[in-house]
């Protein structure tokens, strides 16, 4: 399992209210005239990123008046400080570490919109063994990441199913226990982990939480209630610019990341293989009949009453889709 998937996971226990931690060396900022506008990724620089990097590389930021700086994330890096500490404009989080910190710390912190509709987040095993749904897991020996827990005893308790039916091992964010039969399913990233299977030999099949009882967004857009208010009209030129960028890279999702080997993926430790099946995987769950970035009030609902059930008392106030009414006028 890459390090990016595991660092999402343990996202969810980090606090955020420590301030901003330091930054990684590499700065991507376009070249060029503009109204200054920094960006915190969620991760270091991989397909998850896509649209983003198509948009730097196209010009959509400079079309729309912006010089962006787009930083990467990385271990050390917690998104929700950047923004907390003004070194960023807007930064993608995971929902529950940023709701988490709004109504546990007091974060003044909103949600504006969200790159993936459904959160990567499920259930992998091998097709040889398959696991495709809750009730297949009775009986079984799951892997899951200790901070994940929560969200899979919700999805169990959805299903009539709780801990008693299943047996839940601490995972190590490594395919291997699967691939020699220790364990029989895994809680893992499905836009990925699949692809370093099949590199073994193996396929493997999965399901999402998402779909299955704890329908929660993920890499969601985030601000500071001060910046909401007063940067307006340079939030509305991000999101179309980066809009514009998903798009693009979605019109065919194995032309970008070769270009990328180079560039932006350079030094990533990833197979350019690994980041085209990436991003063929990521379209279904990014792309909206609404538009890249919608939220829903049906989806936000559930995404507010699903983190109640691991303990956030999150609202439908934690999120603002103003700008996004905006942006499709």
């Amino acid at each position: 399992m890459t390090l990016s998937r595991r660092r999402f996971l343990q996202m969810t226990g980090s606090g955020v209210m420590a301030g901003a931690l330091g930054w990684p060396a590499l700065s991507m900022a376009q070249n060029g005239q503009g109204t200054p506008f920094a960006m915190q990724a969620s991760w270091v620089n991989d397909a998850e990123f896509s649209g983003y990097f198509v948009a730097q590389r196209n010009g959509y930021y400079a079309d729309e008046g912006l010089a962006l700086d787009y930083r990467p994330g990385g271990p050390d890096v917690i998104p929700e400080g950047a923004l907390l500490s003004n070194r960023a404009a807007v930064a993608l989080t995971t929902v529950e570490s940023t709701l988490k910190a709004v109504t546990q710390q007091g974060a003044p912190l909103v949600v504006i919109g969200t790159q993936y509709q459904k959160s990567p987040v499920g259930i992998v095993s091998l097709a040889r063994t398959p696991i495709e749904k809750p009730e297949d897991l009775a009986g079984k020996v799951l892997a899951v990441p200790p901070v994940n827990r929560l969200a899979v005893e919700a999805m169990l308790a959805a299903n009539g199913m709780s801990t008693d039916d299943v047996r839940i091992v601490p995972y190590a964010y490594d395919p291997t226990p699967l691939l020699k039969g220790e364990i029989d399913a895994s809680l893992d990233f499905v836009t990925n982990v699949p692809y370093t299977i099949q590199l073994q030999g193996e396929d493997a099949v999965s399901f999402l939480l998402y779909d299955h009882g704890f329908p929660v967004f993920n890499d969601t857009l985030v601000v500071t209630r001060q910046t909401l208010e007063n940067r307006r009209a340079d939030l509305l030129a991000w999101l179309r610019a980066s809009r514009r960028g998903w798009e693009e890279n979605f019109q065919d999702p194995t032309r970008y990341p070769p270009l990328f080997a180079d560039s932006f993926f350079a030094g990533n430790g990833r197979a350019i293989d690994n980041e085209i099946f990436f991003n063929q995987a990521q379209k279904p769950l990014i792309e909206s009949p609404n538009g890249i970035f919608s939220m829903a009030d049906a989806d936000i609902a559930r995404c507010v009453e699903a983190l109640g059930r691991i303990g956030i008392d999150a609202s439908t106030e934690h999120f603002d889709t103003s700008l996004l009414a905006e942006l499709d006028a």
